[in-house]
């Protein structure tokens, strides 16, 4: 393992001498690795990323993306007296000045510097989901003047959810795993939601939300946290930051990080919302984002985990439908036990939804919003 992944490191322009390598298993598209170098006895920690062409299929584009994002992040940051180290993406470039390499088989590869003396976990209790609050908060706040309209749609229309609906239409219709019947009920389960799910698509559209910059992908394990402070430190893993809704980058923040369970829990009766979680992660994300987000964003910030938790369900379903195609899988049937706990954590949020909204209201009051 380590021969062939010493070869793509030495396009890059790594500082020191190649030690070791470690695959990392955290992630469901792209494949990873933690690269450890030795310079004059010092260590040094680098991730080299091989990324899924499958699912990005311009990923130089991407790359653009994200160079752009990263060096906005630090302009914003130095005007405001801050320091960027450590708390922005830092792209490492090959030998040749280029922002990924692609090997001989046409993989692709890119490389950061390791974010060191940090830790993100996929669960977290409430102190430290306030912290992932305040992180994407920020990283919204620290974007606000980005043109979101020249970024580059990585995966178009990815929480287009009317779309999402569209694709698990044609996957019902054509059937090639021939698994439809099977699934019945979580079809007819999702079909009953459709226009509620499809709300903030509306929305936009009718000029109601606002597009902003977003991360679109807010798992609590996408915020660094400081591991001398337990400070929220650093976004990473930014290559679905595409123009969106705040509301989506909010919902799915509360979808992975609100839960008991995880993503793949068996037992649906281990699933619920947790509101204290909720309401933590409300507090540090309303903090950084009070002033600029507008009174219709605010007040909607529940009705994105309503949308992103049956967003993700249809799209564990379409792929499940598809033969497993997307997400990568452990074991037979593991995307349609994706499905039902999705399923499980919408109820629950769909029972909860006048609870989740005095918490926004009240976050919202206590922060002096509404101020656009």
């Amino acid at each position: 393992m380590t021969d062939p992944i010493r070869q793509i490191a030495g396009q890059f322009a790594f500082t020191g001498e190649y030690r070791s390598a470690k695959e990392l298993q955290s992630g469901l598209i792209n494949h990873t690795y933690r690269l450890l170098f030795e310079d004059a006895g010092a260590a040094r920690e680098y991730i080299l990323q091989k990324i899924s062409t499958y699912v990005f299929h311009e990923p130089r584009r991407m790359m653009e993306n994200i160079a752009g994002v990263t060096a906005h992040l630090r302009r914003a940051m130095l005007a405001r007296g801050e320091d960027p180290s450590r708390r922005v993406l830092e792209i490492i470039p090959t030998r040749g000045g280029d922002l990924m390499y692609t090997d001989p088989e046409g993989g692709c590869w890119r490389a950061y510097v390791c974010v060191t003396n940090a830790f993100a976990y996929d669960t977290v209790d409430a102190a430290a989901f306030r912290e992932v609050g305040r992180g994407f908060g920020a990283f919204q706040r620290l974007l606000y003047d980005y043109p979101a309209g020249e970024l580059y749609e990585s995966i178009p229309d990815f929480h287009n959810t009317a779309k999402r609906f569209e694709q698990l239409d044609a996957a019902i219709q054509k059937d090639e795993a021939h698994r439809a019947r099977e699934v019945a009920y979580e079809i007819d389960c999702l079909q009953q939601r459709r226009e509620r799910l499809c709300s903030i698509v509306r929305l936009i559209e009718e000029g109601v939300l606002p597009l902003r910059v977003t991360h679109n992908d807010t798992k609590s394990n996408n915020v660094m946290l400081d591991r001398d402070t337990g400070r929220a430190l650093c976004v990473i893993d930014l290559d679905t930051v595409m123009p969106g809704s705040a509301l989506y980058d909010y919902g799915d923040a509360i979808r992975f990080g609100g839960n008991t369970a995880a993503e793949d829990e068996k037992d649906v009766s281990k699933i619920s919302l947790v509101l204290e979680k909720a309401a933590a992660f409300t507090e540090g994300f309303v903090t950084e984002t009070n002033g600029f987000l507008t009174e219709e964003e605010l007040r909607r910030l529940p009705l994105g985990i309503e949308v992103m938790t049956g967003e993700l369900a249809c799209r564990f379903l379409t792929d499940y439908l598809q033969g497993d195609k997307y997400f990568a899988t452990q074991y037979d049937g593991h995307n349609l036990v994706r499905v039902r706990a999705q399923m499980a954590l919408l109820r629950d949020v769909e029972r909860k939804r006048g609870a989740m909204q005095q918490i926004v209201d009240y976050k919202n009051d206590i922060g002096n919003g509404y101020t656009n």
